[in-house]
């Protein structure tokens, strides 16, 4: 695929979803590079911890822990091992918590109970009620440990219904305001009491280097001092402040600074990656927000999928006991992320003694536990786990637990905010989330004073964005990915639509709404559009650039409103920079609204001005690039030469017009495109190609009594059809080289495709690399989803999509790409 290399050819390129990762040439590999402020001379992959800083921690509770060993003296062995396992809550039962003692149950992006990604508090409690009560059950034992639920609520808690939707951190880290992420902590812990969890997987204390990271926005700023000033304000916003009375206390939960060490600063940007970085690098501007988080009590670390100089930070002993245990004085517990054990060389998911000899106290192994445990039980009596390093997990788990009071609670629907909605969505948490709206957006251009816009004005709004609720809140919401929900799935949010048209209308203004935006409007006075990024999370966001390619709105159009002198205001959402030059030339204003969340209003209040007292005070915390490759980009670096510049941002009285900009996005022509879209609008994504008993062909192909060609589904050839006939046959869509995809295979993903058999019913073996599935497909269209973790091979892939052909065969296919998993993945084949 020919990426767009200039602004009239954007509009043809499909959204760039995912970042290959393999041993094949490219013009975007990094060189690694030490650009911190110290030089200490180092040994590469060795870690000095004497040069790492010393945190001031709270003494040990003589205590607290003289009760921790008399708990332990009646623990038996399997209690002990049963401690130091965390289990999904699609993967266990309030039986399995009891039979092996299980430490703690996590609910991931798509584990809510029942048959949604999300459900209401009610739902939530009677399960909470069911782990609770199963693990203080002391049948069968001297003494039962209660057990604590963990969940991902990274911008507010975003899978209960009703919950408030914040702004992700890339917006928050523009309002330099620690004292706002203080109370967004603090609404967010009330919220997740309400549910009945005792623990949140945040704050996320990343700082994003490289703008290509499908997790950027998850982290505050590339400017590490923003990040040390809110680490430690969201500790305390979550928990209370150490020390006082308030101190995991009524409404507080247990906060986990995630994930050490320098997940931020992978080569190209890439998740679950490795950075390969100096020492000193990796300290003075990775560990930022970990000084004031341990500082001020966090009462968990989680490790990261990453590695450091090719180490997996699993597995990483001098980092993980030497330096956070040893020289920072952490006292809580190391808590693992999903399987990221099985990245140590000698790991799987169900075996991984290495990882808790490291310095790991918790594994996450949310549907291999049982696995985990056996094995673990195994070690620890071998003595591959030393007694004493598992005691010491077990310790440490423990003092957290005795630390929050969970040993002194009732179940969780009989504690203080259990079930109590009306703080959900409540004007009070609404407020703020629309007052942090207002903090975190960026004006970048403002030409001629185009804002503030009267609201008594004829005001027309295009982009399907504006009406979607989803869009503005990205992933983590409702689910992992976020996602296509609608608006009714956010009973206390709004849509940026609804928002700006009760201003308008209360001022005696006119608005109308055209999704679409192909026709330009006669009779109006203003034109604001709404576009950006789809929702995504973790590796399935990474990108090769940082190009924006439009998806649901055609951003031409903008050009097309302007030649008939209408000001244009563009409200651009992402979760991190992008090269927008054209969309930016084609408005008069445009704002940096991020990914905003559920009260947009935040964003009204300034386009309007509502308040005399409003102004745009949001200011980047990542450096906006002058073309699509600049996706490292930092002001500490030697090389630093942005569109805008960290720290920019306009207020109404700049007054100062913004000249043209070049559109020439700087993208290699022919450069490797999106690694998890193989088939889509009719044509293979390079580096993938269709392909015939495993030589590359071009469609149309008609040799041998195979025929490729294209077939309409929702379109004009947006399809390919594949004939055999008088011959048996392979078809694939392959690449020229092997790529590596076994982190996909890591996450809740699958290959997803639709099919339909043009002979009739019958089933047909489809799969990837060598692996085969057995199809069902039908003269009708369906989608047919095939899990990665069925796959073989994966970190060396060639063959993304293959049908093995008999005689008489006649299928289309449509639409061959990744997508999170559906729960309705076939089953492995039998090996």
């Amino acid at each position: 695929m020919k990426l767009n290399m200039t602004k009239l050819s954007k509009i043809s390129v499909s959204m760039l979803a995912l970042t290959i990762a393999s041993c094949a040439p490219s013009t975007t590999t990094e060189t690694p590079t030490n650009e911190a402020t110290k030089t200490e001379v180092e040994t590469p992959g060795k870690i000095n911890p004497e040069i790492w800083p010393t945190i001031k921690t709270a003494a040990l509770n003589p205590q607290t822990e003289e009760r921790i060993s008399e708990i332990m003296a009646k623990m038996t062995l399997e209690q002990k091992v049963g401690q130091v396992i965390q289990a999904d809550s699609n993967s266990v039962t309030p039986e399995e918590v009891k039979q092996y003692r299980l430490g703690s149950v996590l609910s991931g992006g798509n584990s809510a109970p029942g048959d949604l990604p999300y459900t209401d508090a009610q739902n939530w409690l009677n399960a909470a009620d069911a782990y609770y009560e199963a693990s203080v059950d002391p049948e069968g034992v001297e003494i039962a440990i209660p057990v604590i639920w963990g969940i991902d609520a990274v911008h507010g808690h975003a899978n209960l219904t009703g919950a408030i939707i914040f702004p992700h951190n890339v917006g928050l880290g523009a309002a330099n305001d620690p004292d706002l992420v203080k109370r967004i902590a603090e609404v967010t812990a009330i919220e997740l009491s309400v549910s009945g969890h005792d623990w949140t997987f945040a704050p996320t204390l990343a700082v994003p280097q490289n703008d290509r990271w499908g997790r950027g926005y998850e982290g505050f700023s590339e400017d590490p001092s923003i990040v040390k000033s809110y680490g430690g304000a969201i500790v305390r916003g979550l928990q209370g402040e150490l020390g006082s009375d308030e101190f995991m206390g009524e409404g507080r939960v247990m906060s986990t600074a995630k994930h050490f060490l320098g997940d931020g600063g992978t080569i190209n940007g890439i998740d679950q990656g490795n950075a390969d970085i100096s020492e000193a690098e990796l300290r003075d501007i990775h560990l930022a927000g970990y000084l004031t988080a341990i500082e001020d009590g966090t009462q968990s670390v989680m490790a990261s999928f990453s590695s450091w100089q090719g180490q997996p930070m699993h597995g990483q002993k001098e980092l993980l006991t030497d330096v956070l245990k040893g020289q920072m004085n952490f006292q809580g517990f190391v808590i693992g992320d999903w399987n990221g054990h099985a990245l140590i060389p000698g790991c799987t998911s169900t075996d991984c003694p290495q990882s808790i000899n490291a310095g790991l106290d918790m594994y996450m192994t949310p549907d291999t536990w049982k696995g985990m445990y056996e094995s673990t039980m195994k070690h620890v009596k071998t003595g591959t786990i030393p007694m004493e390093r598992l005691d010491d997990a077990v310790r440490r788990i423990l003092r957290v637990k005795i630390n929050s009071g969970v040993f002194e609670k009732p179940k969780p629907s009989a504690r203080p905010l259990s079930g109590k909605t009306e703080y959900l969505g409540s004007k009070e948490h609404r407020d703020l989330a629309r007052e942090a709206v207002r903090k975190s957006i960026v004006l970048l251009k403002n030409n001629n004073s185009t804002l503030p816009i009267s609201a008594g004005s004829k005001v027309h709004i295009v982009g399907r964005g504006a009406d979607h609720i989803g869009k503005f809140s990205g992933g983590w919401t409702l689910s992992w990915q976020g996602g296509e929900y609608d608006n009714s799935e956010f009973p206390n949010g709004e849509t940026f639509l609804a928002a700006a048209k009760r201003e308008v209308e209360a001022a005696g203004g006119i608005l109308t709404y055209d999704p679409i935006g192909e026709t330009v409007p006669s009779d109006v006075d203003v034109v604001i559009a709404v576009y950006g990024e789809d929702p995504y999370a973790e590796f399935l966001g990474d990108r090769e650039n940082i190009d924006f390619t439009p998806n649901d709105f055609n951003t031409e159009n903008l050009g097309e409103f302007k030649e008939v002198g209408l000001p244009v205001v563009s409200v651009f959402l992402s979760g991190r920079p992008l090269w927008t030059n054209p969309e930016i030339n084609d408005s008069d204003a445009f704002i940096a609204a991020w990914l905003p969340g559920s009260e947009p209003a935040g964003i009204t209040d300034l386009i309007f001005r509502t308040n005399p007292n409003h102004d745009f005070t949001g200011r980047l915390s990542f450096s906006w690039p002058k073309n699509a490759m600049q996706f490292k980009l930092n002001k500490h670096h030697a090389i630093y030469d942005p569109l805008f510049e960290l720290g920019y941002g306009l207020s109404y009285t700049d007054g100062e017009n913004l000249d043209p900009l070049p559109e020439e996005s700087g993208i290699p022509e022919g450069m490797v495109a999106a690694k998890g879209i193989f088939f889509e609008k009719g044509t293979t994504v390079e580096p993938w190609r269709f392909a015939v008993n495993e030589s590359n062909v071009d469609a149309p192909y008609n040799e041998g009594g195979i025929k490729i060609g294209g077939y309409d589904k929702a379109a004009q050839e947006d399809s390919f059809r594949v004939s055999f006939d008088g011959s048996d046959g392979m078809v694939s869509i392959m690449s020229g080289y092997t790529l590596d995809f076994q982190r996909e295979a890591n996450g809740a993903v699958e290959l997803s495709f639709d099919v339909k058999n043009l002979t009739g019913d019958e089933d047909v073996k489809i799969g990837m690399n060598a692996t085969r599935f057995t199809v069902p497909t039908t003269g009708e269209w369906q989608e047919v989803r095939i899990p990665l973790s069925c796959i073989d091979n994966l970190n060396y892939l060639r063959h993304a999509f293959v049908i093995d052909g008999k005689d008489g065969l006649d299928i289309a296919v449509s639409n061959v790409k990744l997508a999170e998993e559906s729960g309705r993945g076939l089953s492995c084949p039998a090996k």
